[in-house]
């Protein structure tokens, strides 16, 4: 079964490998005409990326999901050649991300052999990961750009910790929660026919509601915010079943939202931009607009690769890449990224079924909900469902401290599920003896 999985696995890659070639090849000739003088050097370094990953996975993780690989290749992909047709230098940039991701990738496979190694450290992740988030308020460190405050400059180097911080609080999340949910799951008093725990058991989502309210308040962080709060407080309805948690929670984070909406004019200036974008259409609503135009003309099918203008949005590379891909691939395009991502959640959420212990069955809960709703909310940003975050689009906006974290989330899920499905493949035999 495993060699099998694995076998499906690098014929999914070959194809991957064919797509992510024949767009590269089709965007520069819809921009120059011409096919890339470098296309024998790109071919085979996709090649070399993808198997590294597959032998890697092979080696160490034999057992593991087939599909979750291709999948993230494809959107890495996806993300490349597109920001090669916006930016060459930001495509050689992407390159060597994509590179040190991978690289990465490898490195969690390698250096956690079982993910329960990790569940010990909890309270060490926990100031790990809380020091990520405050690193960019530390003086001399932290940068503000476009806005946020959520980067760090180190010499040359700049990166967003938080990227890293949403991992490592997740493992945190995971652990502190099997270690309480017999304590988090007892019903104190009914009200409206709802069951509620005891008040004093409502700490834990305070605390990550006061850290949900800092990051946005402090660092002018919206889409974090919401991802750290919603990670949380899901695997807590996980964990113990309890729809009184999410009702509170709700209330708390609405209540949040409104009182920073009041007080701070970056957030109130946000929901402004997401209501009347055409109240100042050369101004603040410029963005908004020419994302709103790009989709518009790109219709059913796109103007094609290459021939759009998506560089008329500022930062399209980043924020808004779903809106290049829009314009140029058409709603078919943009349709067929977000079926990626549903395969994706669906496989992540499959993991979490088929893991038998409770910490291993949290943990894939959380990295699949981080991966989904930060794609969730940067994409309903682009399309005004929401107002627009700060949050990059996983695997396919350009950024190297987001492709560097998404690789190493995928890793971890890679390792949950080659040990769910390990685990099933040695009981077998037991299973039908007994029978």
């Amino acid at each position: 079964m495993k060699s099998r999985n694995r076998n499906v696995e690098l014929l999914l890659l070959l194809f991957v490998a064919a797509l992510v070639i024949a767009g590269y090849v089709l965007a520069s000739l819809g921009r120059s005409s011409s096919i890339p003088a470098n296309i024998v050097p790109f071919l085979i370094g996709i090649l070399l990326l993808l198997l590294l990953a597959h032998l890697a996975v092979r080696k160490f993780a034999p057992h593991a999901d087939f599909s979750l690989l291709p999948l993230a290749g494809l959107l890495n992909g996806i993300g490349y050649f597109v920001i090669a047709r916006l930016d060459k230098d930001l495509a050689g940039l992407q390159a060597t991300w994509t590179l040190v991701g991978v690289g990465a990738f490898v490195a969690t496979l390698v250096l956690i052999p079982q993910i329960r190694r990790i569940e010990q450290y909890r309270y060490i992740l926990m100031t790990i990961g809380v020091f990520f988030l405050i690193m960019p308020l530390i003086p001399g460190l932290g940068r503000e750009i476009n806005g946020a405050r959520i980067w760090v400059s180190l010499g040359s180097i700049n990166f967003q910790p938080g990227e890293f911080a949403k991992i490592v609080l997740a493992v945190f999340f995971s652990a502190y929660i099997v270690e309480k949910r017999d304590v988090l799951a007892i019903s104190g008093v009914r009200r409206f026919g709802i069951s509620f725990p005891e008040l004093r058991h409502f700490g834990p989502i305070l605390l990550a509601w006061g850290i949900s309210l800092v990051v946005m308040v402090a660092e002018k962080d919206l889409g974090s915010s919401l991802l750290f709060f919603t990670l949380f407080v899901v695997l807590l309805w996980i964990s113990t079943g309890k729809a009184s948690y999410l009702g509170v929670s709700a209330i708390l984070f609405l209540g949040g939202a409104l009182l920073a909406w009041s007080q701070f004019t970056h957030v109130k200036e946000r929901v402004d931009i997401w209501i009347h974008p055409f109240n100042d259409p050369t101004g603040d609503g410029y963005q908004i607009v020419q994302s709103s135009f790009a989709l518009a003309e790109g219709g059913l099918t796109g103007t094609g690769l290459g021939v759009g203008n998506p560089e008329n949005i500022p930062a399209v590379e980043t924020d808004f890449i779903l809106a290049a891909i829009g314009e140029e691939l058409g709603l078919i395009g943009t349709t067929a990224v977000l079926i990626l991502f549903l395969l994706m959640v669906g496989a992540g959420l499959k993991i979490s079924l088929t893991s038998s212990r409770p910490f291993e069955k949290l943990l894939s809960s959380g990295l699949t909900t981080l991966l989904g709703f930060q794609a969730f909310i940067i994409i309903a940003g682009v399309v005004r469902l929401l107002p627009l975050t700060g949050v990059t689009l996983p695997f396919v906006s350009y950024g190297g401290s987001s492709l560097l974290a998404n690789w190493v989330l995928l890793a971890l899920l890679l390792r949950i599920s080659d040990e769910a499905r390990a685990g099933k493949t040695d009981e077998a035999p037991t299973t039908a003896g007994a029978e």
